[in-house]
């Protein structure tokens, strides 16, 4: 498949895609409590998506049966909301989407319930701050290689941590999922130019332990296979005609985190 690169009029459409998962995002971050269900996260989501006049582009993806995917401890991506319920000091990650006007947004979070383990923050933070390093990283004129070596450089900075080989980032446009593949590792100055136009959702997947993972009978759950805890972040980003970036599907853009790497973001969708 061809990349899909945007209009200015296309980007601010996305970004209403965005906004609302960005919105949506942050009413489940406060909302995650010991002892409640994944599947009332889920309803939660659902209601939010339906309210800012968007349709979920997760639910009957390849027959995927919910709005997110809600996934715990060593659960690192697309676990199914249902009737677990959440227990103190569990890492929980949660990734959402939604579709304005056939456009698409996606993004994702993990926080932990609770008690907080500081090994899990750590694990955290050290996942997010790589997320936005990658975005800093895939400026106008980078390699996209550029992304997944700044996101790795990062985190093995950080300590012993697996970065998973199977699951990366994406273009993202009229379908959620598009060319090109972001690996979330890798040597820097290979592959696709980037350019204005380009659109992609930049999410780093690491565990305190192995990178290798399993899925699990429903076809869906990624686990570590060493049963080690991971996180999970994930922001839609794009470049403008301008040549600066726009985080679409943070609240501020993108404007506070990317500043404190030296990026200025576009003004270009204020």
């Amino acid at each position: 498949m061809a990349i899909q690169y945007k209009t200015l009029d296309q980007i601010k459409v996305m970004r209403r895609a965005g906004l609302l998962v960005g919105e949506t995002l942050e009413i489940l971050r406060s909302s995650v409590k010991v002892g409640m269900r994944t599947d009332a996260l889920d309803a939660i989501a659902a209601a939010n998506i339906k309210r800012g006049g968007g349709t979920s582009n997760f639910k009957g993806y390849h027959g995927f049966p919910a709005t997110i995917c809600v996934s715990i401890n060593d659960e690192i991506v697309h676990g199914i909301p249902g009737d677990r319920v959440i227990n103190d000091g569990d890492v929980v990650s949660i990734d959402a989407g939604a579709i304005i006007e056939g456009w698409h947004g996606d993004a994702a979070f993990s926080v932990i319930a609770g008690t907080v383990d500081p090994a899990d923050q750590k694990l955290l933070d050290v996942c997010e701050e790589s997320m936005w390093r990658g975005i800093a990283a895939g400026c106008v004129g980078a390699k996209i290689s550029d992304i997944g070596h700044a996101i790795e450089s990062y985190v093995k900075s950080q300590g012993k941590y697996g970065i998973l080989q199977e699951y990366g980032g994406h273009g993202i446009g009229t379908e959620m999922h598009q060319e090109p593949h972001v690996l979330n590792f890798g040597k820097g100055g290979h592959g696709l130019e980037l350019t204005p136009g380009l659109v992609l959702a930049i999410e780093p997947m690491i565990t305190r332990g192995t990178h290798k993972t399993r899925v699990l009978g429903d076809d869906w759950t990624v686990v570590s296979t060493d049963k080690s805890r991971g996180a999970h972040f994930e922001n839609s980003y794009c470049l403008l005609p301008d040549g600066k970036p726009f985080v679409l599907t943070a609240i501020d853009g993108g404007r506070d985190r990317l500043a404190s790497l030296g990026i200025e973001i576009s003004n270009l969708l204020n």
